[in-house]
């Protein structure tokens, strides 16, 4: 971030960490989490709370040290192979906040310390791309070799390098598409800071755009793999950090950039809300699935790719994003985000051995981002009094396009009376397609949620065949069509062939086929399925699970009815009889809290010595209640 920007923010006193035990679940039986009606400017929540929040971490680093704990976790024996660019990233803000200030000796003296205390411990990928923008502010600053020994500067330089992760073709060692982004930020910092040409750069820079274009088509949305189809958050958010990696090294964006930005602008305006809630499928959502909107809208805003009025939309709901941010996902009892205690659950990938680094690589992304908005005249604006009625504005269906051909990939966004819902029809791919948060489903914030790396059958059948293979319809759609018919919305798709369970990546298993049909209706949602096996292909049972916040269940046969809670019924037929049972347990957790109820139905199959084709009918029913928004 250039100095500029940095200025826009205003010192916030140094507190101390507050260490008071594990606070009860302020937001229990609220999965959505707050509404607001009116939001604050975003710069004050950054400015007031979120600043204070992390001066606070930060003192309990300089006091403990590598002592130092949070949350139980003791943050420097956690594994966390990023923390060192992270904790650079954040003591840099600690020192720009008082440059001109007769503190900043002190904070000088204390930036150097953390840096030799961290010299020597694993920091890779994204922590090396921390570490030295971190760098790059300091030295724009003119307080690098105030900040850091010069034995130290030398080591961190061998250190942080992008071929830690690139190979020399310039191909990455291991890792997802959206770390071109950070190899390429890598690579030109270092050139900004004098460490090496601009060769690198330009190539590494030249290589993302070659592979978005190449994996994202005529769409514009990166595939997250070589081809299978994992459009998730990443697939949206990944141009977004590819602009905000050109704003913050002072690159312009190219045409397709600018154009890519746009697309995942045209995704995100149909699912803005009153509450800030963001992503509600795939991985590594919940706060970051928010913050995933922030950093596209922050970049679509600064390379001028919004209309006015869209502009003053996006910064009312990145405003709402923020207080959000400090209103649900930070804990005031601890002084740390939460997405772990309380019935959270999260992915392994951001397990809580990361609770530190993850507080801090939050942290940066609401404080660049809302320097941004204050450099566009935002700062400390009211956000748009007419936000709620533009949002009642907005089109009730919107299906947006990842891929069509020989399998198709869309994401269908129902908005329906506070409620919007996201039905993903993606193939989650290596290590994800087995996963809830990847399947073909209705999602909806604090609604219809996901658990993260959890595999019940949740609304869709899971098929075992009597040789004990278990399949389900998880990848391989065709023929996707979506149709609007008065207040309802039709998605109708195939499958030649369903997912065979338990690989790593998914594999097609053309013995059983399906056809889906999806109706979402005011207050309600319907799916079918047509499932043929083929001739002597014995279907041994069938099962589907449904995980609830609503609670209070009343059974009878495959009808249940729940009288709490914002799903009021949920009716399967042909599934035979459901049960409903109270849960409060791994792996019944969304990314906002525990679910409160269980709904399991199964159906055993008499089907020996089948001699042809039989086709088996099933459906279920969802209904659910409006939201109180006053």
């Amino acid at each position: 971030m250039k100095p500029a920007l940095m200025a826009a923010l205003v010192a916030a006193p140094l507190a101390a960490a507050p260490s008071a035990p594990a606070s009860p679940d302020r937001w229990a039986g609220r999965p959505h989490g707050p509404v607001y009606a009116v939001a604050p400017p975003m710069h004050d929540t950054v400015e007031r709370r979120l600043m204070p929040q992390v001066e606070g971490l930060l003192a309990q680093l300089l006091r403990e040290r590598r002592e130092m704990v949070l949350g139980g976790v003791k943050v420097f024996d956690s594994g966390d192979k990023f923390l060192p660019g992270k904790i650079a990233a954040a003591m840099t803000y600690h020192v720009l906040d008082v440059h001109g200030d007769p503190r900043l000796e002190q904070r000088l003296a204390e930036y150097a310390d953390i840096a030799d205390l961290t010299l020597d411990d694993a920091n890779d990928s994204w922590g090396i791309y921390y570490y030295v923008s971190a760098l790059h502010q300091l030295k724009e600053a003119g307080l690098l070799d105030r900040a850091v020994r010069p034995a130290t500067l030398a080591k961190l330089r061998v250190q942080l390098d992008w071929r830690r992760f690139v190979r020399p073709d310039l191909s990455l060692i291991n890792l997802p598409n959206n770390y071109y982004g950070v190899a390429f930020s890598v690579a030109r910092f270092r050139f900004l800071m004098g460490w090496e040409d601009a060769s690198a750069s330009e190539a590494l820079l030249a290589k993302m755009i070659e592979h978005y274009r190449l994996y994202s088509g005529k769409y514009g949305f990166a595939d997250e793999t070589e081809g299978d189809g994992r459009f998730d958050r990443y697939s949206v958010l990944l141009i977004g950090e590819i602009a905000q990696r050109l704003v913050e090294t002072g690159m312009a964006p190219t045409p397709d950039v600018k154009q890519w930005l746009r697309r995942s602008v045209d995704l995100m305006l149909p699912r803005f809300n009153l509450g800030g809630e963001g992503f509600e499928y795939g991985r590594s959502i919940g706060t970051y699935g928010e913050t995933a909107f922030l950093e596209v809208l922050t970049a679509a805003a600064r390379f001028k790719v919004l209309s006015p009025v869209e502009e003053r939309m996006a910064y009312a709901f990145s405003s709402r994003v923020a207080a959000r941010y400090m209103d649900f996902w930070v804990d005031p009892a601890t002084g740390s985000v939460d997405m772990w205690d309380h019935g959270r659950r999260t992915d392994s990938y951001r397990g809580k051995h990361r609770i530190f680094g993850e507080n801090l690589s939050l942290a940066r992304q609401y404080i660049y981002t809302d320097a941004i908005w204050n450099e566009l005249g935002y700062r400390g604006k009211a956000p748009a009094a007419d936000y709620a009625r533009w949002l009642d504005r907005l089109p009730r269906s919107t299906t947006t396009w990842f891929a069509r051909g020989a399998y198709d990939r869309a994401l269908v966004t129902i908005r329906d009376r506070g409620h919007v819902i996201g039905l993903p029809i993606i193939n989650g791919a290596v290590g994800q397609h087995m996963n809830t948060p990847y399947f073909p489903v209705p999602f909806s914030p604090g609604l219809l949620q996901g658990s993260a790396d959890a595999k019940y059958p949740h609304l869709v059948p899971r098929i075992t065949l009597a040789d004990g293979s278990v399949l389900m319809p998880l990848a391989w759609f065709r023929n996707v069509a979506v149709t609007r018919r008065g207040a309802a919305t039709e998605v109708r798709w195939r499958q030649d062939a369903l997912d065979l369970m338990g690989a790593s990546n998914a594999r097609r298993d053309d013995r059983v086929a399906i056809e889906t049909r999806y109706v979402f209706a005011p207050g309600r949602i319907t799916r079918s399925d047509s499932i043929a096996a083929r001739p002597g292909v014995d279907i041994k049972r069938i099962d589907l699970e449904f995980a609830t916040f609503s609670n209070r269940a009343s059974t009878r046969g495959a009808t249940v009815r729940f009288g709490h809670g914002e799903v009021a019924g949920f009716e399967a037929r042909n599934l035979g009889d459901c049960t409903a049972v109270p849960v409060d347990a791994d792996p019944y957790r969304a990314p906002t809290g525990p679910f409160s109820t269980v709904v399991r139905c199964g159906k055993i199959l008499s089907s020996q010595g089948r001699k042809s084709m039989t086709t088996l009918s099933l459906s279920w029913t969802l209904s659910y209640n409006y939201r109180d928004l006053n």
